[in-house]
């Protein structure tokens, strides 16, 4: 194939994380039984929050948004690695992998967002709790769902119309497990000058601005957490944000790790197989957080399960 513009008849081929026929029936068991646990955690959430009238407030409005998008984060790029696996085939269309980039772009900058717009929901609750339900009215926080995925919506289509412009040569192996964007870019014959320009400056802003509101959110709970005179009262009102604590830790350390990783080593491999830490397992443990952290949330599976 010669140097030119891919066409839609045109396919990648995604080597995986192993090429050795006799792990993929395990790689087949394993990332299912993830994804079905991943969907069905997060799908109990959002069920359990819907369900119950006393967790109808900001935090667990935005629990659950985050819910739903853990589940279209997942889905996009799991459900096509196990067809893959299943029919013994690596091939997916140039369609095909700009909508697996559009979603992954769209649902991770989602998720992002929402993770520091329950920051500052905590912030608001615990320095200014008298004035907490003034501020995180329904309007307000429908408002920051909405400007989430507008936001995301437009970084993702920037890249996607990016990518429209390369040309790509005879090579179209991607060492991965989906079409992550970096990799495809360097598929490309063209002068991949400006999307590399566009990609890592995308990357800081969606990781640094949404980090440093995080930062700034919990400097200040941690401030109004000192002033508390009692322990008790100290411990209540870090248990607030003891699950998305936990939750922003466990996001920001596996996909730091990834990037970290990917610069110090060059094994596209070993990157792939360390993508999985974000793009599954985080999506996965996000329930079990706060299921197994939250009274409330534990009352509420209950009370829904019990039916």
């Amino acid at each position: 194939m010669e140097p030119g513009n891919v066409t839609q008849s045109s396919e990648f081929l995604l080597l995986g994380l192993s090429e050795t026929p006799g792990q993929q029936p395990l790689l087949f068991g394993l990332f299912l039984c993830m994804y079905l646990i991943t969907v069905l955690g997060n799908l109990l959430i959002i069920l359990a929050v819907s369900s119950d009238s006393h967790l109808h407030t900001p935090m667990y409005f935005f629990l659950s948004n985050l819910s739903l998008v853990d589940i279209c984060f997942t889905s996009t790029t799991i459900p096509k690695m196990l067809l893959n696996i299943q029919t013994q085939s690596k091939a997916i269309t140039y369609a095909g992998c700009l909508t697996q980039i559009h979603f992954f772009i769209l649902f991770g900058g989602v998720d992002d967002f929402i993770l520091t717009v329950m920051a500052y929901d905590r912030y608001v609750a615990i320095c200014h709790p008298l004035h907490y339900t003034v501020i995180m009215n329904s309007q307000l926080c429908r408002l920051f769902v909405l400007v989430s995925w507008i936001m995301s919506a437009v970084i993702s289509l920037l890249q996607c119309l990016m990518v429209l412009d390369l040309s790509f040569c005879s090579d179209l192996e991607i060492p991965h497990f989906f079409c992550e964007l970096k990799q495809v870019v360097q598929l490309a014959c063209s002068d991949t000058f400006p999307n590399d320009i566009v990609m890592y400056f995308i990357a800081g802003l969606l990781g640094g601005g949404p980090l440093a509101g995080i930062l700034y959110s919990y400097g200040k709970i941690m401030s109004s957490i000192r002033a508390i005179p009692s322990a008790q009262g100290k411990y209540k009102a870090f248990s607030t944000c003891a699950s998305h604590l936990s939750v922003v830790f466990l996001f920001y350390v596996t996909s730091l790790g990834v990037y970290l990783g990917s610069v110090g080593t060059h094994s596209s491999q070993s990157s792939a197989t360390a993508s999985v830490m974000y793009t599954v397992v985080t999506p996965m443990l996000n329930p079990f957080i706060y299921s197994l952290r939250n009274k409330d949330i534990k009352r509420a599976l209950e009370r829904f399960l019990g039916r």
